[in-house]
């Protein structure tokens, strides 16, 4: 059998909308099925027994792992995976692969614009001049914050934190980190906990994962710790951010302005940061270029030939990196 009749007996289920590269390239390669969305109720007998793999832009809870008996592999899209329930795939002798480097510079491209969006306030001046304001009212009014003098701090030093510093230091900006341990081989100043580093920045940008360890990690005691000229930045997860605090940080002074890329139940963005007029919202578009969904779609698709023709992954998450391939 050649390999690629080899791959074509494997059969992938695809739930819910996925990358239109991944779908076309999937359906090529392998026996592709679809379905509206990843429910155990929708899993077919079919599905019990033929499913080998998951390709999934959607969470996988460990319902939907048990409904399919024979499920070796989870090819999640993009470097966050706190929707897939790890520990169930670990104990259920799993593999999880994600997305990561390839949208690293992409995202801190998209941190670096938010930031300063939200800071000059460029979105509204651009709405000024496109709506008539200009020629109508004159000159937009002077932004009351600047990026000069600022001093940032980075919560998750991960590939895109480092990415978010290196940018940073162009800038001629102090950087200094939060993280669940230092990081060797990093000169910026690390801190303990979010707290300290809260205390000692001014500007603080969550590139923090989703899970139980960081749910409303960013609550009113380090927006307070930000302070009144704070600038909060997520380009993470939603899931890290106490949204409720920082609606009334936002609204009482408690910090100056918020540049959001994701949110806590997206599409869903609470009105109050929808009516705050000092914050910049973005739809969760942090790798969000044909060039950049195009590298992640092909190694998400990579793992699963890697899989099920070397019998290894190309880019494990941590969690599940001990999993052997069966038989």
């Amino acid at each position: 059998m050649t390999k690629a009749d080899q791959l074509q007996a494997v059969t992938i289920l695809v739930p819910a909308d996925f990358s239109d590269p991944a779908v076309r390239r999937i359906d090529r390669t392998f026996n592709q099925v679809r379905i509206e969305r990843a429910d155990p109720a929708l899993v077919t007998q079919e599905m019990r027994s033929n499913v080998r793999g998951i390709a999934s832009f959607a969470g996988i809870s460990a319902p939907m792992m048990d409904a399919l008996p024979n499920l070796e592999l989870i090819a999640s899209f993009g470097v966050g995976y706190d929707s897939v329930d790890v520990a169930h795939a670990a104990a259920k002798n799993i593999m999880v692969t994600n997305t990561p480097d390839v949208l690293t510079e992409e995202v801190a491209d998209t941190a670096i614009g938010l930031l300063i969006n939200t800071i000059r306030d460029l979105p509204r001046a651009e709405t000024w001049l496109r709506d008539g304001s200009w020629a109508r009212k004159g000159n937009y009014p002077l932004s009351r914050l600047t990026l000069r003098a600022r001093r940032v701090g980075i919560f998750g030093m991960g590939r895109i934190g480092q990415a978010i510093a290196r940018r940073l230091e162009a800038f001629g900006l102090p950087v200094a980190y939060h993280n669940r341990r230092r990081v060797e081989g990093l000169s910026y100043q690390y801190h303990p906990t979010l707290k300290g580093l809260a205390e000692a920045v001014d500007t603080l940008i969550s590139v923090a994962p989703g899970g139980a360890s960081t749910q409303k990690a960013v609550n009113a005691e380090i927006l307070s710790a930000l302070g009144a000229n704070g600038v909060f930045v997520n380009i993470g997860r939603g899931s890290t951010v106490d949204e409720t605090a920082l609606a009334a940080a936002l609204a009482d002074g408690t910090i100056a302005a918020a540049g959001l890329d994701v949110f806590a139940d997206e599409p869903n963005v609470p009105k109050a940061l929808l009516d705050a007029p000092n914050t910049s919202l973005l739809p969760h578009v942090g790798s969000a270029s044909e060039h950049t969904r195009r590298a992640m779609a092909d190694l998400c698709v990579d793992n699963l030939v890697s899989w099920f023709t070397e019998r290894r992954p190309l880019t494990p998450v941590p969690e599940t990196a001990h999993v052997k391939a069966r038989g």
